[in-house]
């Protein structure tokens, strides 16, 4: 018989929910780390939970995918909240209220349309949100000790970011690797008529990331009091164009003029005919470990203070990964190689300490992969949008559970939601779900499914806003391997009825997840 891990060396047992920064109520556009960021907190303490997991906060740029940023390490400029400058007396009530417009349509059922917000609409704020911030920062005092100690705090990663964006808008949003020689290569000379000439542009970038971190440290702080843990998102690989790549092309496998030569990516599989080519280019792993991974420790340590719990995605590229010559049109004829292994993982905990991590294991695993992750101890996932395929034997049914030490998932930001996913399933595909379930229609599945991953024996569950609301795939939050229709889902403020609190309340209850408060 297995020994059990012991519950010291596990999370604690709870529950909470999935919902993106970006999809919170906000007269402006899109969620922020204002006043609904709080009274959020505030609804997860009522219902009894203990964690809010958020997708990455990083700046996005092409493509609005928070898991392709500018920055490792900095953080998205749309979630400062705009009514918080007012009260800062940055911005006037009518220069925030300018930021209010249309922001595109869903076609959305009557039921659903007193849950939905109006869509984020990233052109909108691309075009008009650093007007409104540019007008915020020309009032702000930049002599400010608390603004000067951050920029001194934070100068290891800080400048080059900075750096990185004022040169990018000079060059009208080139990626770095097609930027003017010098600048490529970051001469120093280059870069130093860059800081005497973009001097004011260059304190904006750095007064955008105060303001930024200033706000979430402290609704950080407020959702601890409250007995609620932030659970964060980390991608695997960094964006080619990015801040990270430009200023440490050392760390990545690149040619001379800055561009992969392989690229990140994952095979043919059941969602896809021709695999995936994301495009990020492939660690130097060989050279990282002869630096003791600094890179990642320094990564681990910074996202360490912005989230109690972090899910590494991907974590399948932690025992091997999936390399793509970069001239290939998909993820077809790529090669499987040797990831980092034991000594990465190693080196994260000693940054992060124990019981901070959660493993995205989804996907094909293999020996090795399972044989990584029980060797860290960290959880794995588990996600019941997979389990009804009518195989009993599925590794997502709960009953298949090796151990609590898991988190499970109704389904994740890349799954169609419950509803949508159940929809277009015949009679005969839902045959073992209604048995499994207990349940006889279709309109069922949603709470059915949210019931089980509570008494499951899982020591955490999360479950999607949109789950929790039933919501159809109109509400989607990422389609993969597609641009210009993913990452807008907002929710409607009152969104979660009372009903839905109690009944939420209820299973928190009943199956031991209440938060120690």
């Amino acid at each position: 018989m297995k020994k059990a891990q012991r519950q010291e060396d596990r999370m604690q047992r709870g529950a909470g929910i999935l919902l993106s920064i970006t999809s919170l109520p906000s007269p402006h556009g899109i969620g922020t780390i204002g006043r609904e960021a709080y009274d959020f907190v505030d609804l997860l303490a009522e219902m009894k939970q203990s964690y809010w997991q958020v997708l990455p906060l990083g700046p996005t740029g092409y493509g609005d995918s928070p898991y392709q940023s500018f920055s490792a390490f900095a953080g998205n400029p749309y979630l400062i909240d705009l009514d918080e400058l007012v009260r800062q007396g940055l911005l006037t009530e009518e220069e925030a209220g300018s930021a209010d417009g249309e922001t595109g349509s869903l076609k959305i059922s009557e039921a659903e349309a007193g849950t939905l917000e109006k869509p984020v609409d990233y052109g909108h704020l691309y075009q008009t949100r650093f007007q409104i911030l540019r007008k915020a920062f020309v009032r702000f005092h930049t002599e400010k000790k608390e603004y000067r100690s951050f920029c001194d705090e934070n100068r290891e990663w800080l400048d080059d970011y900075v750096l990185y964006m004022v040169i990018k808008n000079r060059e009208n949003g080139k990626p770095w690797y097609e930027w003017e020689e010098p600048l490529k290569q970051r001469k120093e000379k280059a870069l130093q008529k860059i800081r005497k000439e973009e001097q004011e542009n260059c304190e904006f970038y750095c007064f955008l990331q105060y303001e930024f971190f200033r706000a979430w440290t402290d609704l950080k702080a407020y959702a601890n009091g409250k007995g609620i843990r932030i659970i964060g998102d980390i991608p695997l690989y960094a964006a080619l164009d990015s801040a990270d790549v430009w200023a440490e092309r050392e760390e990545f496998l690149l040619d001379q003029e800055g561009r992969p030569t392989v690229v990140a990516g994952c095979p043919p599989d059941a969602f896809s005919d021709d695999g995936q080519k994301w495009g990020n280019p492939i660690y130097d792993w060989e050279r990282m470990e002869k630096e003791g991974f600094s890179w990642w420790r320094r990564r681990m340590d910074a996202a360490g203070r912005l989230f109690d719990i972090i899910r590494l995605d991907h974590f399948i590229g932690f025992a091997r990964y999936y390399s793509i010559p970069a001239e290939n049109e998909n993820g077809r004829n790529g090669k499987w190689n040797k990831g980092p292994g034991r000594k990465l993982t190693e080196a994260i905990e000693e940054t992060l300490g124990k019981n901070r991590v959660i493993a995205e294991d989804l996907g094909v695993l293999i020996p090795a992969v399972k044989k990584l992750l029980k060797k860290t101890g960290w959880p794995g996932m588990r996600v019941l949008l997979f389990a009804f395929d009518g195989n009993p034997h599925n590794e997502h049914l709960p009953y298949n559970y090796e151990s609590q030490n898991e988190v499970v998932y109704t389904g994740t930001h890349d799954n169609e939601t419950v509803a949508g996913y159940f929809a277009q399933k015949t009679q005969k595909e839902l045959e073992f779900a209604y048995r499994y379930l207990e349940i006889h229609e279709r309109r069922q599945i949603p709470d059915a499914l949210i019931r089980e991953a509570y008494r499951s024996s899982a020591d955490i569950v999360i479950i999607s806003l949109q789950d929790l609301l039933g919501l159809s795939n109109e509400a989607r939050m990422n389609f993969p391997s597609t641009i210009g229709k993913n990452w807008r889902f907002r929710m409607k403020k009152g969104g979660i009825t009372r009903e839905r609190q109690e009944f939420i309340r209820n299973l928190t209850e009943i199956y031991g997840r209440e938060a120690d408060r």
